[in-house]
């Protein structure tokens, strides 16, 4: 089994779903792990420590201090090799997304160093809320993953989504995680491009533009997350990853990125063209600053590399190459054209008409055209859940021509 040896902190928050936690303590031990449980007060009221800790055959902790020992809350941190927050509350979820931390449970995730799995647990309309909506965005958008809440009976008697996954099902999830062999793209080798690039004026100058390269990191991750080995080209940007499969290769200008791309291209299977690349760049650069004179300044453009066009032109079977086209008029045209034109599999449609869309923002709404004509537009959601989207349409894209 996947868990074989894995040391795992449960978490176990105030929900009635909290009644399943001591058969997935059992289901985990017989997967080959070792649990340690922690509970929050509001847990108690629904599942008893004692039943936690005769499953488990350790303790269950409840608070950081018993009066006379300490609970070492960094030294659960390093010892997990996963951390599962199960069932997780609308009330947790909020202060994970937060930052806040006025418990036990809260303390070990803000200083675990291991991937943290949530399993969310509420009634539908606490499940739909706006809130709980923002929430979940913000907890994944930093690294952790979302067990999918399951459709069914709820404790308020209706009939709908925000019910804990069944047991079965996590264990399945962190196994499927930790499982090199059921990640679909092992043994792949991506490139993506990410951020702006800066075209320099003079030593103080530049022409840019304002992509902070969130969505070309949250790809980058999302394709190492299924088993590549990623090759990030980033642009200037604040925005970094420190993703284990992930390797940075940082660039400033449309030239640098080009070169970097080219030079390992040849050995690339999937590449993901999401860099906002400078279309001109001056056609000379002073050596000094350019001092204000009297009357205007005109400068000279010239054309930078086109990246996308150049990898386009020596694709290879069993390559995958998308391409991102960021529009602000007939953006479905331009995106079809460029699909074309540039010999792409795939281009991502984004528009800065849609709010929440484009540079700077932690969301966007994208629109996937693939070569064979589909199309799919997706409502707007965090960079992250795009990126997952993004992923799962290569895929296809891969599967689809292995048919062929």
């Amino acid at each position: 089994m996947s868990l074989q040896g894995k040391k795992i902190v449960l978490a176990v928050t105030g929900s009635i779903a909290a009644y399943k936690t001591p058969h997935f303590v059992r289901l985990l031990l017989k997967a080959g792990a070792e649990v340690k449980v922690l509970v929050t007060d509001a847990a108690t009221q629904f599942v008893s420590a004692l039943s936690l800790a005769t499953v488990s055959k350790h303790p269950v902790l409840a608070n950081v201090n018993d009066g006379a020992t300490w609970n070492n809350h960094v030294e659960l941190g390093l010892w997990a090799d996963a951390m599962i927050i199960a069932p997780c509350s609308a009330n947790t979820l909020g202060k994970l997304a937060n930052g806040l931390c006025d418990n036990l449970v809260c303390a070990v995730y803000l200083s675990a160093r291991c991937p943290v799995f949530i399993a969310p647990a509420m009634d539908e309309d606490m499940w739909l809320h706006p809130s709980t909506r923002a929430n979940i965005s913000k907890v994944r958008s930093i690294g952790n993953q979302i067990i999918p809440v399951a459709h069914g009976e709820l404790a308020s008697g209706l009939i709908g989504e925000g019910r804990m996954a069944e047991p079965e099902d996590m264990v399945a999830f962190l196994s499927a995680f930790f499982s090199e062999e059921n990640k679909p793209l092992k043994g792949v080798k991506a490139l993506v491009t990410a951020g702006p690039t800066y075209e320099r004026l003079d030593p103080v100058r530049f022409i840019g533009n304002f992509s902070s390269g969130k969505m070309g990191i949250a790809v980058a991750e999302a394709l190492a997350d299924r088993g590549a080995q990623v090759t990030l080209v980033l642009g200037p940007s604040h925005e970094r990853t420190f993703h284990a499969q992930v390797k940075t290769v940082a660039v400033e200008s449309a030239h640098e990125m080009y070169e970097a791309c080219m030079a390992v291209y040849s050995e690339t299977q999937v590449a993901v063209l999401a860099a906002a690349v400078a279309d001109y760049k001056p056609a000379t650069q002073a050596t000094e600053k350019i001092k204000k004179k009297e009357g205007e300044l005109t400068i000279a453009l010239s054309k930078t590399d086109d990246i996308l066009a150049c990898l386009g032109k020596i694709k290879q079977e069993g390559q995958t190459l998308v391409g991102f086209a960021l529009e602000t008029n007939n953006e479905l045209a331009h995106a079809k054209e460029k699909l074309k034109k540039k010999n792409a599999d795939m281009i991502v449609l984004n528009s800065l008409k849609d709010s929440g869309a484009g540079f700077g923002h932690d969301t966007n709404k994208i629109t996937l055209l693939t070569k064979d004509g589909k199309k799919m537009a997706l409502p707007l959601q965090s960079k992250k859940d795009a990126a997952a989207s993004i992923v799962d349409h290569i895929l296809e894209l891969r599967h689809a021509e292995k048919i062929v």
